[in-house]
């Protein structure tokens, strides 16, 4: 399953990641981060067992075995916040943003001149 295609995009308050995976269903995805930073998405595609006796493949071209994608997350990404969805052949994951540093004003102070 190499050269899966996969589309990020970035959004005010989050970064999504969208990735084809057809045929593969959400138990056999998984999503986690390591490091604090890697969004590492893995699955794999096994060939399926036949039901009938005495079928045989004439051709096959569908790829099967592993997937293992990262992504390095941006600083501003919460690791704590993500959600993942898989529906027709396409997971979606959404990584949230954290909220921007608030700015301090600078203290004016008034000094009184003598």
């Amino acid at each position: 399953m190499a050269a899966t295609p996969t589309d990020v995009k970035e959004y005010p308050n989050a970064f999504v990641f969208k990735i084809d995976v057809p045929g593969l269903k959400s138990d056999q995805l998984k999503v986690q981060v390591e490091d604090d930073n890697t969004l590492v998405v893995s699955g794999e595609r096994k060939r399926e067992k036949e039901k009938d006796a005495g079928v045989n493949y004439i051709r096959m071209e569908r790829r099967l075995g592993k997937y293992l994608k990262k992504f390095a997350l941006p600083e501003n990404a919460n690791t704590e916040k993500i959600s993942a969805v898989c529906q027709d052949g396409v997971l979606t994951v959404t990584v949230e943003k954290k909220p921007p540093p608030e700015h301090k004003k600078p203290k004016t102070i008034e000094v009184n001149v003598a």
